[in-house]
């Protein structure tokens, strides 16, 4: 029998080697939590779901329950989303929103569902001069204010007051312009009291718009002394797509 060099049976061995521990990998299930290099790719409608060891959803990324795609996150006790981009309302509009510790109630920041550009939440107030007395049958300006306009609305709360007999009215000029109606007081009263919604033309004012707001009022009918209480100025979110326009 011929002789076998050692070398080559050495290197039939390495082989035999190679060759069981390719056959042992090939039966080895990959691991999946580790991705090198490469990017992941959640389609066809699918989702990635994220859950606490209590069950309670931490994050959700992808198609909602209705349909939309967005993303949520919630806080690992249970108690509501935090964060929100879309969600399931159709007229959401794929807003952004923040929600308080407690559960999931209204928004504490987001953006305006109806007009695009604008803030939603939180309600920023004009800050208001104390109330003023006016005599005068000829418009006077009895609060200034300035504002950078973030909200599609404006909430205007305001108290007219005079004697019996005396009548008066103010309205609201910003940045020169009329904007809302002229709320007058009767001279069969002493007070009128108004809460109003006005909403802002975006062609007049976008977003981050510097301008004054003006209340002027004058007295229409006898001779007391009239007063005027804005009691704040609001900036709001839309509650509906007319208000967007």
């Amino acid at each position: 029998m011929a002789a076998i060099p050692l070398d080559l049976l050495d290197r039939i061995r390495a082989l035999e080697r190679q060759v069981r521990e390719l056959a042992g990998r090939a039966h080895m299930r990959p691991a999946l939590n580790q991705i090198n290099h490469g990017a992941v790719r959640i389609g066809e409608g699918g989702s990635l779901d994220v859950r606490s060891p209590n069950g309670a959803q931490v994050l959700g990324v992808g198609q909602f329950g209705t349909g939309r795609y967005g993303v949520s996150a919630a806080r690992e006790d249970g108690t509501g989303v935090a964060l929100e981009i879309g969600g399931n309302a159709d007229t959401s509009a794929q807003m952004i929103r923040l929600f308080a510790r407690g559960g999931y109630q209204s928004p504490i920041v987001m953006d305006d569902a109806h007009a695009d550009g604008y803030l939603g939440r939180p309600w920023i107030p004009i800050p208001c001069a104390p109330y003023v007395d006016f005599t005068s049958g000829d418009e006077v300006a009895v609060f200034s204010g300035q504002m950078l306009t973030q909200h599609k609305v404006l909430r205007v709360n305001l108290q007219l007051s005079g004697p019996i007999g005396t009548a008066a009215e103010v309205l609201m000029r910003i940045g020169g312009t009329q904007y809302g109606p002229t709320w007058t007081l009767s001279s069969t009263a002493r007070t009128r009291d108004v809460n109003e919604r006005i909403v802002l033309p975006a062609v007049d004012f976008p977003y981050g718009t510097d301008v004054s707001v003006v209340m002027w009022a004058r007295r229409t009918a006898g001779a007391g002394t009239c007063a005027l209480r804005v009691r704040g100025i609001w900036g709001l979110n839309t509650i509906n797509a007319n208000e967007a326009t």
